[in-house]
């Protein structure tokens, strides 16, 4: 076993192969776009997250570029009132008491580029993966790039290859859940919200009159998440005059906003029912996805690259693989299921409960949490990922 497999080349597949390199292990990946992409997806990172890339220099260059969120807010857009919720209350517990908010493109740029000048690298773009085999010694894919079809073979595979993973659908495995019926609009703007709405915060989720949304600052734009009824298509929710007139009810602006991207997708809370098969063990979207709602999806992810790439390497180093992935599988499922997922789905039916009187329950049940500090910090130490990665080391 010269190498370990790695299939996916977004963030989760990037930070395995930085930290298996940092290991001194050597890594092909092999991705099927032609370079890291700039899709609209993840922009928020949480204090854990930023502990482990630190290590790697990755943390300070996302301090460095990233917009630092020390508060967030939950707010009733119509009447003002807001409940903010201070990460100061954990400042006791990490050194990155705040999130921070930087497009996951930008971080998967930043380790893509660490990697293209490491020895134990070998990064490859515009491969698709065809087909995956294992035995007893190691695992054979079959790929397809530029020059043709052509046979890799590692010791592990590491499939990061996202929610419509081959390697998941290749090993027959069910991805047990359900889909929520609402269509979400993402839509970034360079619009100053912050300037024009009292008291907002870099990261707050909103009621509004009959529906919801959030509001995000990135470095230079804001990302808004729009929601609309189940019975428009998707032509309908990204009409451009539809998307004005949400924006224009959220905060009216003199000049029509100037659109960076839009684009619209479904949620989905799936997961599968083990994340370790033989030499083949399934990390971040893969393995489980989630609502967006606070941030959780991509931190997960990178969790379980982490956890992960611990076990390759005692495994490289002589262990029982068989056992460390299986502990990995039993330290990571029930997190994605208890914390990320549960975690997710509370905060999306938090926030799309159109009843006045629900959520003005909801609201002040927030506001007793946020004025109680030892509440409070344990709610941020939770909703932070702090919980789950603490209840995952007790799992042995």
């Amino acid at each position: 076993m010269d190498r370990i497999l790695i299939a996916g080349g977004g963030p989760v597949g990037l930070f395995a192969a930085l930290r298996l390199t940092g290991f001194g292990i050597p890594v092909t990946l092999v991705e099927k776009a032609g370079a890291v992409s700039d899709d609209l997806r993840s922009s928020t990172i949480h204090p854990p997250t930023l502990e482990m890339m630190n290590p790697y220099g990755i943390s300070g260059q996302i301090l460095a570029r990233g917009i630092k969120v020390p508060q967030w807010q939950i707010r009733n857009h119509a009447t003002g009132e807001k409940v903010v919720f201070d990460l100061g209350l954990i400042a006791d517990e990490t050194d990155y008491p705040f999130r921070v908010q930087f497009e996951q493109s930008k971080i998967c740029r930043i380790m893509d580029a660490m990697l293209r000048d490491h020895p134990l690298a070998d990064l490859r773009y515009n491969t698709e993966l065809l087909s995956v085999d294992q035995d007893e010694n190691g695992v054979a894919i079959k790929v397809a790039g530029d020059g043709g079809e052509d046979a890799l073979r590692g010791g592990f595979l590491v499939a990061a290859d996202g929610g419509g993973s081959t390697i998941r659908d290749q090993l027959g495995l069910p991805f047990e859940g359900s889909m929520y019926p609402e269509r979400t609009v993402l839509v970034t703007t360079p619009f100053p919200f912050h300037d024009h709405i009292e008291g907002l915060s870099s990261v707050s989720y909103c009621w509004a009159e009959g529906g919801n949304f959030s509001l995000l600052q990135l470095p230079g734009q804001w990302r808004a998440s729009l929601y609309f009824p189940e019975e428009l298509s998707a032509e309908d929710v990204l009409a451009p005059a539809r998307i004005e007139r949400q924006l224009q009810d959220i905060c009216p602006a003199p000049e029509p906003y100037e659109i960076h991207d839009s684009r619209v997708y479904r949620v989905h809370q799936r997961i599968v029912p083990k994340y370790d098969h033989g030499r083949i063990v399934l990390a971040g979207d893969a393995a489980h996805l989630n609502s967006p709602s606070g941030g959780m999806g991509m931190n997960g992810g990178l969790h379980d690259a982490h956890n992960l790439t611990e076990k390759i390497n005692l495994a490289w180093q002589g262990g029982n693989h068989g056992a460390l992935f299986d502990l990995y599988s039993r330290q990571r499922k029930p997190i994605a299921e208890e914390q990320i997922i549960k975690q997710a789905d509370q905060n999306r039916k938090r926030m799309t409960e159109k009843d006045p009187g629900k959520r003005r329950q909801s609201l002040d049940e927030m506001r007793a949490i946020a004025e109680d500090p030892v509440k409070c910090k344990a709610f941020l130490m939770k909703s932070s990922m702090f919980e789950g990665l603490a209840q995952a080391a007790r799992i042995t």
